[in-house]
């Protein structure tokens, strides 16, 4: 069955893109840092270049989750990259107080593999700020098409545009909101939300001294 889903995932990637399949390594899932509270977390400048689009080499390109990569540009300089725009559902992070997946969370990472694995040119669009993690925030464009717009137009990730605003990039939060009102109800629960009750879940479960993190 699993089997099954990623074919069809993949299908869907391509066909979105329009391209045709080519080899990408998966690296690890890296840990998901927006689990926790950004409480009095401030944000800082982005010391990058940014409110421009500069290439990136698809081969330094690994995906933590349906909206969280990384960039390898050099042995010591790795860039972590919160995708605008979008929440993806969550894989299981235990470190981080996701001792569980969510709902459509695997698949939607799948699609970021795919997507990903598949791009011939990918371009990136750095927000002026970090986020409260100290991680990039932009928009990546795969092939010249906008990857949030591709992933909501699957029904993979909700926007995030009402919550956070545009970031300083009102063209693409606009067409980030228009996509999600065309697509409709989503058929998982709100990212927000499962983050908040995993956090909850994980209290009790270390209270109790049980669960996967043990």
């Amino acid at each position: 069955m699993r089997h099954v889903l990623a074919r069809s995932l993949l299908v869907a990637v391509l066909s979105l893109l329009s391209i045709s399949p080519r080899v990408h390594a998966e690296a690890p899932a890296a840990p998901a840092p927006e689990a926790r509270s950004d409480k009095g977390r401030e944000r800082k400048p982005q010391p990058r270049p940014h409110g421009t689009r500069v290439t990136v080499n698809p081969a330094t390109v690994e995906v933590d989750d349906g909206d969280t990569v990384t960039i390898r540009w050099g042995a010591n300089d790795v860039e972590t990259v919160r995708i605008l725009g979008i929440d993806a559902p969550e894989t299981q992070h235990i470190e981080h107080d996701l001792p569980y997946a969510q709902s459509f969370g695997p698949e939607a990472r799948a699609f970021a593999l795919g997507a990903f694995g598949a791009a011939s040119s990918i371009e990136l669009l750095r927000s002026s700020q970090l986020d409260p993690f100290g991680r990039t925030l932009g928009y990546l464009f795969i092939n010249g098409k906008n990857y949030s717009l591709l992933i909501i137009r699957a029904r993979l990730a909700e926007e995030s545009v009402t919550r956070f605003g545009d970031n300083g990039f009102p063209k693409e939060a606009a067409e980030v909101l228009a996509a999600a009102r065309e697509m409709g109800p989503l058929p998982f629960e709100s990212p927000s939300d499962f983050r908040k009750r995993m956090r909850e879940l994980s209290k009790q479960m270390r209270g109790a001294g049980k669960g996967p993190q043990n």
